[in-house]
């Protein structure tokens, strides 16, 4: 399943960077390929200064060795070793009607300390961070991901969206970061799902992420825009960064993990503002987003 998992990512990869430079039509993906001397390593792809992204990185790792102490506490487990592969996906476009976009899909194994596969799990997800709220296109997005569960569980989609909006929750603000998709974690083996139908799963939602925000940017990347709506795009990216260095459980693994630093904080914006006390204009199109934010919605 690992070699399985790991080869389709790699493919994966290289569909999303492709389609992206064809979007973005200025830049490239400049990639950076990296040992981790623990054991494994990755690929990182990050484009930057392009007509539509302002930053991006699309990156895949393959890592393996000794369960750090920090982890074997968490996990209640003593001397087991490890191996973990993912795609990890964050786009910051330029147009701040262009909503930022993240994505995950990964794979995990736990052996002990004779080589034997104890545990494993699939986890990942996909959501959207809009600075200005089409009403559309989060349809389009939670239509898409609705598609893509549907296929497999009736109760996939609706299971999966509160966890997301559970999880990319800005507690200390008392916001959602973004206004979901999908989230899971430990997608196990069980009477109703088999590993081999996780993988089908998993790979059903990561082929359904160009489809979900494409039409999105394509639809909103050329619309003009003021100093000002650019202002508050930077002042909402800053939540972004604050849930990311707070709350998000991968970035924490990776610091904690002696992970690959650059890799980890590939995900934060390059132009970002802290406004002390900001508050949006009463019945302003910011603050239609803000109160979306409080208190999340079904789209579907």
């Amino acid at each position: 399943m690992k070699n399985k998992f790991y080869q389709y990512i790699q493919n994966l990869q290289d569909t999303i960077t492709s389609k992206l430079e064809a979007v973005d039509g200025k830049t490239t993906f400049k990639e950076d390929i990296w040992e981790r001397p623990e054991g494994g390593g990755g690929k990182t792809r990050v484009i930057e200064n392009g007509n539509v992204f302002e930053k991006g990185g699309v990156n895949i790792s393959a890592v393996h060795g000794k369960l750090p102490e920090t982890m074997q506490t968490y996990f209640g487990v003593k001397d087991a070793n490890f191996f973990a592969c993912g795609l990890s996906l964050v786009l910051h476009p330029k147009n701040p009607m262009v909503p930022t976009v993240h994505a995950n899909w990964r794979y995990f194994e736990m052996y002990d300390q004779n080589g034997k596969l104890v545990d494993s799990w699939f986890g990942g997800g996909q959501d959207l961070t809009p600075y200005y709220l089409f009403e559309e296109d989060a349809v389009h997005f939670h239509k898409t991901c609705k598609t893509a569960c549907d296929k497999h569980s009736p109760n996939f989609y609706s299971d999966f969206k509160k966890k997301c909006d559970t999880y990319f929750w800005n507690s200390h603000r008392n916001e959602a970061r973004g206004i979901g998709g999908l989230f899971f974690d430990y997608c196990k083996s069980s009477e109703t799902m088999t590993m081999e139908n996780w993988y089908n799963f998993v790979t059903e939602v990561g082929n359904s992420f160009l489809e979900a925000y494409v039409p999105i940017v394509e639809k909103r990347k050329d619309i003009p825009h003021t100093e000002a709506q650019r202002t508050w795009q930077e002042i909402r990216r800053g939540r972004y960064v604050e849930f990311n260095l707070v709350h998000d459980k991968g970035t924490l693994f990776g610091l904690k993990t002696n992970g690959r630093i650059e890799s980890i904080l590939m995900s934060l914006p390059p132009q970002v503002q802290w406004v002390y006390d900001h508050h949006p204009e009463k019945d302003s199109d910011e603050e239609k987003l803000i109160n979306v934010l409080r208190q999340p919605k079904n789209w579907v």
